[in-house]
Formats: C-alpha cells, sequence, structure tokens
C-alpha cells in the first residue's frame, strides 16, 4: 500500500473523479472542493491517494484550514490505508486539526490517529447529508420575496456570516476574511435573499457545483428575525429554482439542531448518509505508537 502526493490537480482529479462520479450525492463535498482547486481558487491544497497494487482504493484531499476530507474505496483495506496516511501526515509534519468523512470512517481514522499521537478527538459537528429531488409543493410559504444580492448588501452580509460562523462553530474567520468571503460570492452571484417589505431577512447560497447536482449552503437567519418560516421559505424557493438546472440539490445539516433537520425534510430534503467533523488537540510533539 502506497500514499501518493498529489501538486496537480488535474492528474489527482483524473484518479478521483472517476470514483467521484459514482457517489456524486454522498461525495458532493469531496468533489465541489476538487472543483475550486481545478480552478486555482484554493492555495496549497493537499491531495493524496492510498493505492494498492496500482488500484486507488481512498482518497484524500485538504484545504487548510479546513478539515481532511477522506473517501475509502475498499473497506477490506482501509486499515492499511489510514495507518499509511496517519503515517506519511507525521512524517510529514503536516498538521491534522480536523477530518470531515462519513462517520464510520471518520471514527476508525480518528481511533488509529489518537493511538498514534496521544492525540485526543471530539466532535465538532455532527452531520446529515441530505439531498432533494423535489420540492414538496404542499409547503406553506411565509410571505416575501427572494432576490440576488447586491453590492449594497456587502456590509450587512460580513456580519451575517459572522454569526453564521459562531452558530455553526466552523473555524473561526477574522472580519478581513468575512469582508473578502462576502465580496467574492457577491461577485459570483451566489447568495440570495429573502426580502420582507424591502427589509433582507434570511439568506442561502449556492456552492460546490457538478455535473448533476448542486449544494445550498450558508442557510442564515439573523436573530431578530427568527421562527418566522423565513430560512425555510428560501430554502424552498431557492431549490427549486436551482433545480431547473441541476438533477438535485445537497445540503448539511447539524444534527444537534432538531429545527433546521425538520425544515429541511418539510421542504423534501431526505438524509442519505450520516457525516461527522472530528477536531484534534494540535500538539507539536507527535508519539509514534
Amino acid at each position: 500500500m502506497e500514499i501518493v502526493n498529489f501538486d496537480d490537480p488535474l492528474a489527482f482529479a483524473a484518479k478521483a473523479e472517476p470514483i467521484l462520479s459514482e457517489g456524486e450525492d454522498v461525495f458532493s463535498l469531496f468533489n465541489g472542493v476538487l472543483q475550486s482547486i481545478k480552478a486555482g481558487m484554493v492555495d496549497e491544497p493537499f491531495m493524496a491517494t492510498a493505492e494498492l497494487e496500482g488500484n486507488v482504493i481512498a482518497l484524500f484531499q485538504m484545504t487548510p484550514p479546513f478539515p481532511l476530507n477522506m473517501i475509502f474505496t475498499d473497506e477490506q483495506h482501509m486499515g492499511s490505508a489510514i495507518d499509511g496516511l496517519a503515517d506519511y501526515l507525521l512524517s510529514n509534519n503536516i498538521t491534522l486539526p480536523s477530518i470531515i468523512s462519513l462517520k464510520p470512517w471518520a471514527e476508525r481514522f480518528a481511533d488509529r490517529w489518537t493511538a498514534k499521537t496521544n492525540q485526543s478527538s471530539k466532535i465538532i459537528m455532527d452531520q446529515g447529508l441530505y439531498r432533494l429531488d423535489k420540492v414538496d409543493e404542499t409547503l406553506e410559504k411565509s410571505p416575501g420575496t427572494r432576490r440576488h444580492v447586491q453590492e449594497s448588501d456587502r456590509p450587512m452580509l460580513e456580519k451575517w456570516y459572522l454569526g453564521f460562523i459562531e452558530d455553526t462553530q466552523m473555524p473561526e474567520v477574522t472580519p478581513e476574511q468575512a469582508k473578502e468571503w462576502v465580496a467574492r460570492t457577491v461577485e459570483r452571484q451566489e447568495i440570495v435573499l429573502w426580502e420582507v417589505n424591502g427589509i433582507p431577512v434570511a439568506c442561502a447560497k449556492q456552492a460546490r457545483p457538478s455535473q448533476n447536482s448542486i449544494t445550498v449552503s450558508f442557510v442564515y437567519t439573523p436573530p431578530e428575525h427568527r421562527r418566522k418560516g423565513y430560512a425555510r421559505t428560501l430554502v424552498a424557493d431557492f431549490s427549486a429554482d436551482l433545480l431547473n438546472k441541476y438533477q438535485f440539490c445537497m445540503l448539511y445539516t447539524d444534527m444537534l439542531n432538531s429545527t433546521s433537520n425538520k425544515i429541511y425534510q418539510e421542504i423534501g430534503y431526505r438524509k442519505i448518509a450520516d457525516s461527522v467533523q472530528l477536531g484534534f488537540d494540535v500538539k507539536k510533539d507527535h508519539v509514534n505508537g
């Protein structure tokens, strides 16, 4: 078993994309990030495969500060792939603050990583991966209208993005980083707002398009406008529009947030997998075991 590291995104994509296309819904996050890497939107990504006798048995991808994502295609040899990756990261002094993957895969990796490093793992987010093929047309909608963001919305969105990061416990960002992120998404017209009487009350974003799917993310309602159904109506309306261009929509939810999970199911989203993001205590000295 060999860990093969890639500097060329196209070479890595040639190995990864046939596998990703077979699980376009379950592997939507990995695939979407890979497309961003190919487009030159990510600096210094980590891309690697675990290969046995010329066959790819695992894919690994990380774009710091975001977690390492991993896919295993041969669970019979998953243990050796995990050990190989862990040893590779340690021997090359690659920092691993967190991982994200299907729950059984992530938990198995975390057990081996803890055994090798004495770093304990903790759940950052217990996630559900949802797929939508058709919006429930009987859904009761809140008043308002959907519109794309404008340049004048940027200061508001910067505050909302920081609020979203805090609510979801994602890696912290500075106000300057939030400003840069909002500027990019506004320029690409990826964010939509729900507006009531001329006042924006909720937002959502399209992300990670693939051949047949697209992901809905950054679903946020500021505290003063919550519990009025605005986010549910916006996501339903936005998703229906996206389904005119794609076969299905994807989104991740926090399984501890029963409200959001209920809302998405009412729209027509159905959970297809359990995912988890696990964090590790970052230490300078690793203990090999």
